[in-house]
């Protein structure tokens, strides 16, 4: 079983993990917006499993925010001349 898991690093290491990037080699999303609102999925390190839910609430809505402008402006696009 040890095995499997041998590329996941120890605790320790998770330890050193800058929280405002929640996935270690987390490329960029392209877009500066989603990139900010994917970045406060790292506040959810070190806070209570109770706060998770509002934290994700949060992330989600700016996820969702995000959507819609997309929707009602397609040029808002990164990389849209």
């Amino acid at each position: 079983m040890e095995e499997e898991y041998r590329d996941q690093g120890t605790a320790e290491e998770d330890q050193d993990l800058d929280p405002e990037r929640p996935f270690p080699g987390h490329p960029s999303t392209g877009d500066a917006r989603v990139d900010a609102a994917v970045a406060g999925l790292g506040r959810l390190r070190g806070t209570p499993a109770e706060d998770h839910v509002a934290i994700l609430e949060e992330v989600h809505g700016r996820l969702r925010d995000i959507l819609g402008e997309l929707a009602e402006d397609p040029a808002t696009l990164p990389g849209q001349p």
